[in-house]
């Protein structure tokens, strides 16, 4: 299942609580993403967010993946989790009238 997932950011979020984790998150980013759980990852471009796309077998597995990410575990950030299907509307271009 492809999932959508936007990071946000917590109230309680300080840049010095980003830069102490910085190294770790990038580093667990990097493992699930040789894992094949992370797919694409962007930043928006309206603000410093993470816009993520993951592969796994549910919400739930999706959610513990990101579970382990320091940023989250450490509480300064969390992700609204979406998941996504194909997008099926291209079939009726195939229906004999």
């Amino acid at each position: 299942m492809r999932i959508l997932a936007l990071e946000h950011e917590l109230p309680n979020a300080t840049a010095d609580g980003f830069q102490k984790y910085a190294i770790a998150e990038a580093r667990k980013a990097w493992d699930l993403y040789q894992a094949g759980i992370i797919r694409e990852s962007y930043f928006r471009v309206d603000r410093s967010e993470a816009v993520l796309v993951l592969e796994c077998e549910s919400l739930d597995e999706a959610q513990e993946a990101l579970s382990a990410l320091p940023f989250v575990q450490n509480k300064l950030i969390t992700f609204e989790l979406i998941p996504l299907k194909a997008y099926p509307g291209f079939e009726r271009l195939f229906v004999k009238e």
